[in-house]
């Protein structure tokens, strides 16, 4: 048998030069962009390579049904008053039953979706007492649910759905609801600093959606529906036409209060950001899409297992 002959090695090959990548989208949403501010990485991952079908959480389950939930609950209580307060606590039982009803399937257990319901149910029991009581403050007719917001930024589409859309009965000023069944910013403090610093668009988006309509919008409001240990207090901003320091802002609690103010102008920063990433994620110059640096942002990723660069645990950053 012959001998093999060598082998032999050949030339390397010159490494192909990194170029950027002009993704396929049609439209923008808040929170996609929201999700490029939190991991470049996972925008990526999503947005573009669609590579992993994430099958969702209970957790998102529940927001989803709780959601559906309250659209068909405020198609009946249009014009909340607090005479009605047993009809719409023995309504939003049943409306949070149904909605549960619709999605079981989803759920991964038998007993994972009879914790999500029961959560569910008291938490709404919760959301109606506010309810009363905001009616009884100021009464208030909802004019819309899971609206559909569009706006055109610097060119580029977005589109979305607004939650709820009030309107005060006295003053017709709009505010726009935006309800949330996870973690949200504790304060309006916390959440105006977030809105300031780029790392969330979602209300400022609803907020020029609707006066690109003809809407006078008064107040942002983000309504926590995630704890049913805890009364339903909303986080809420009134929007006004400069920058001001009064106690709305800080008031009794200081930074810790759930009311506060934001300016016009800080709403039309965070639109003109919107723009800028917008054109940046469009310009097919993006060579590499950086990772987070906050961990916590992994913690829920469906790309965890393939993003070698993520950032380890804080607590396992000094471990041996």
């Amino acid at each position: 048998m012959p001998p093999e002959s060598p082998i032999e090695l050949a030339e390397p090959v010159d490494r192909e030069p990194a170029r950027g990548i002009l993704p396929r989208v049609q439209h923008f949403s808040a929170s996609s962009l929201n999700a490029y501010v939190d991991c470049p990485r996972k925008w990526f991952y999503n947005y573009v390579c669609r590579a992993v079908e994430d099958p969702g959480s209970s957790a998102a389950l529940y927001g989803t049904a709780f959601h559906a939930a309250l659209e068909d609950f405020h198609e009946e209580f249009v014009h909340p008053v607090p005479a009605q307060e047993s009809e719409m606590r023995e309504r939003i039982r049943q409306q949070i039953a149904w909605a549960f009803e619709r999605f079981r399937a989803d759920f991964g257990s038998a007993v994972e979706f009879t914790l999500q319901l029961r959560r569910a149910q008291r938490t709404a029991q919760r959301y109606v007492g506010w309810l009363v009581a905001r009616a009884a403050r100021a009464p208030f007719t909802v004019i819309g649910r899971e609206l559909s917001a569009s706006l055109q930024i610097e060119g580029y589409d977005f589109i979305g759905y607004i939650d709820r859309l009030d309107k005060n009965d006295a003053t017709g000023a709009v505010s726009i609801i935006d309800y949330k069944t996870g973690s949200i910013a504790t304060s309006a403090a916390e959440y105006r600093e977030k809105v300031r610093q780029f790392r969330d668009f979602q209300l400022p988006f609803y907020y020029w959606a609707r006066e690109a309509e003809g809407d006078r919008v008064a107040t942002l409001a983000l309504i926590p529906l995630k704890d049913a240990l805890l009364d339903v207090e909303p986080i809420e901003l009134e929007v006004i036409p400069v920058t001001r320091d009064d106690g709305k802002s800080k008031g009794k609690r200081g930074n810790e209060a759930p009311y506060g103010t934001i300016p016009i102008e800080e709403l039309e920063r965070a639109r003109e950001r919107m723009g800028a990433i917008c054109k940046e994620i469009m310009s097919a110059t993006v060579e590499h899409f950086p990772v987070t640096k906050n961990p916590d942002a992994c913690t829920f990723c469906a790309y965890v297992l393939a993003c070698n660069d993520r950032p380890a645990p804080i607590e396992n950053r000094f471990g041996r």
